[in-house]
């Protein structure tokens, strides 16, 4: 499993540039980036092939200490929540989990608009601490982007690639 960390990630976690991998951008890569919302740290996750993105609210370094499990584990709980199965986006598996830079500055710029449309629904919903984390990436899911020259809704590009 690639991991594909902004900078604010890779400096939260401590990782020089000289220790991360190099390899080639794939469809099955994962970025993360870094928000801060209400002066809490939260964490965007973005599949590169679908836009199927998991946000998770209020965690602390230590939580990414051991980054590959609670990625997988963020991730699981969202293809679980949605009633796709776990491989459909590639292996999650924690124990192979190679740190990369970020690769694509399409997949950073849905990021930046999901972003965005995290800001909004916590405006709305009264702040981090009142938000349905599961209802509000049902919603990220279902946010048409623009990909690949057409715009789609990343629950249906999982699902196209769910039943070929």
């Amino acid at each position: 499993m690639v991991v594909r960390c902004t900078a604010k990630v890779l400096k939260l976690l401590g990782v020089r540039p000289g220790s991360l991998v190099v390899i080639g951008p794939d469809d099955d890569d994962w970025y993360v980036n870094l928000l801060w919302f209400e002066r809490r740290k939260c964490l965007l996750a973005t599949h590169a092939g679908t836009a199927f993105s998991v946000f998770v609210p209020d965690i602390r370094k230590a939580d990414l200490d051991h980054l590959g499990q609670f990625l997988a584990d963020a991730v699981t709980v969202s293809l679980d929540a949605e009633g796709l199965a776990l491989g459909v986006l590639g292996a999650l598996d924690p124990a192979s989990v190679l740190v990369a830079k970020t690769a694509s500055r399409r997949v950073l710029g849905i990021m930046n608009d999901i972003a965005m449309h995290i800001e909004y629904a916590l405006y709305a919903t009264g702040g981090l601490m009142d938000v349905d984390v599961i209802t509000l990436n049902r919603e990220l899911q279902r946010t048409f982007h623009g990909y690949d020259g057409r715009y789609a809704r990343p629950i249906d590009l999982v699902l196209e690639r769910d039943s070929s």
